[in-house]
């Protein structure tokens, strides 16, 4: 029997390389949902494509009610979700009521609400796959090394990161770059608001937040190392000192496609490395030019609502930059500010798991970054 696909986020950089993967499996896929925020050109000719499909443009009026009901209708049995930013965790919030397993590029659904969501897929016996490539790589090396006596023999998980396009850039430099040069990632081609994430490892940081609620770990457990290539997607290091490493080449479709047939691992189509000429270098993060990485560490060890007021900070202060409102090491400088305030006030650790509280902190910390960024305009 096919498995049934919603694909969200269709048009983007996710979603072309989903529709990609599942094009080269129609035997055991069929599409009956494809959502997109704007780009009604590019949703209309995978209407051609995918004629079976559901379209919905959520930008329109009434928008994501409509996208929410066509997720209930169409009882897909796993949503990819590749939609870009906070705009993401009502749609995944949406498809795990419906029953659906969950592909999850969408990183920000767990920064925002990862007790509430994990929690609510736990109860509707939903499964939730990480699509980014170092959750997936994380994800599938854990399959291996089950706890024994309720001890986990994980000691720490390392998670690489590319460094962008300003690894070896000074701090005097990076004051003076642009979008454009921020957008010149060196491995991976990405939407714009996570490239510029990437330059400023904020993409990162995001992931820090992730790893410790989706394994359940501290976040002094979740290291960082810088790593070039691209090629190792994460490690993990167990309690007897050995690591363990994915490896594979930088293509978004190798992660997509071990989440869709997941629990299987079949064969795909995809480039293999080639390890004649294979370089492989890692590095410490400098954290003086990457401050958005230990912000993240200081929101995930807060807690509460701090990961979520660190990702609605982050968002406004990239769209800022991407406007040329602000430079680009305003961007750490914003989400710090922001950051400085009690975001759990009122009983707000105790909350977070609450969709009112989750979509309150966004709303305030989207607006404490607005006044700060009109300082510096």
């Amino acid at each position: 029997m096919k498995k049934r696909i919603s694909v969200l986020g269709a048009t983007g950089s996710i979603g072309k390389n989903s529709l990609d993967v599942i094009s080269r499996g129609r035997d055991n896929f069929e599409v009956v949902l494809l959502g997109a925020f704007s780009n009604r050109r590019e949703l209309d000719k995978l209407s051609k494509e995918w004629p079976d499909a559901v379209c919905v443009l959520s930008c329109e009026e009434n928008g994501m009610q409509k996208l929410s009901c066509a997720i209930a209708d169409a009882r897909a049995d796993i949503t990819i979700n590749g939609i870009s930013g906070a705009a993401g965790l009502w749609p995944s919030l949406a498809a795990i009521e419906t029953g659906s397993d969950l592909a999850l590029a969408n990183k920000e659904t767990v920064v925002m609400a990862g007790d509430l969501v994990l929690r609510r897929a736990k109860e509707k016996n939903v499964n939730i796959i990480p699509v980014d490539s170092e959750h997936s790589a994380i994800f599938h090396l854990l399959q291996f090394f089950k706890k024994e006596d309720n001890e986990s023999p994980i000691e720490e998980i390392i998670l690489t990161a590319s460094g962008g396009p300003f690894r070896n850039y000074s701090l005097q430099e990076m004051e003076k770059v642009t979008p454009n040069d921020a957008l010149a990632h060196p491995t991976w081609n990405m939407g714009r608001k996570i490239t510029i994430d990437s330059a400023s490892m904020a993409n990162k940081g995001l992931e820090i937040i992730e790893a410790c609620a989706f394994f359940n770990l501290p976040p002094e457990k979740i290291k960082v190392v810088i790593h070039p290539q691209s090629i190792v997607h994460s490690m993990i290091k167990l309690c007897n000192g050995v690591l363990y490493a994915q490896l594979s080449k930088p293509d978004m479709r190798h992660p997509i496609h071990d989440a869709l047939y997941w629990p299987r691992t079949t064969k795909s189509a995809f480039e293999t490395l080639n390890f004649d000429s294979l370089t492989l270098e890692f590095e410490k993060p400098d954290m003086q030019k990457f401050p958005m990485l230990k912000l993240a560490w200081d929101a995930a060890k807060m807690g509460g609502l701090y990961p979520c007021a660190y990702n609605a900070a982050n968002e406004k202060a990239a769209a800022a930059f991407m406007e040329n409102k602000i430079g680009f090491l305003d961007i750490s400088r914003i989400t710090g500010y922001v950051l400085e305030e009690d975001w759990n006030y009122s009983g707000g650790a105790a909350s977070s798991g609450s969709v009112e509280a989750v979509l309150n902190a966004d709303r305030e910390a989207r607006l404490k970054a607005d006044f700060f960024i009109r300082k510096y305009i």
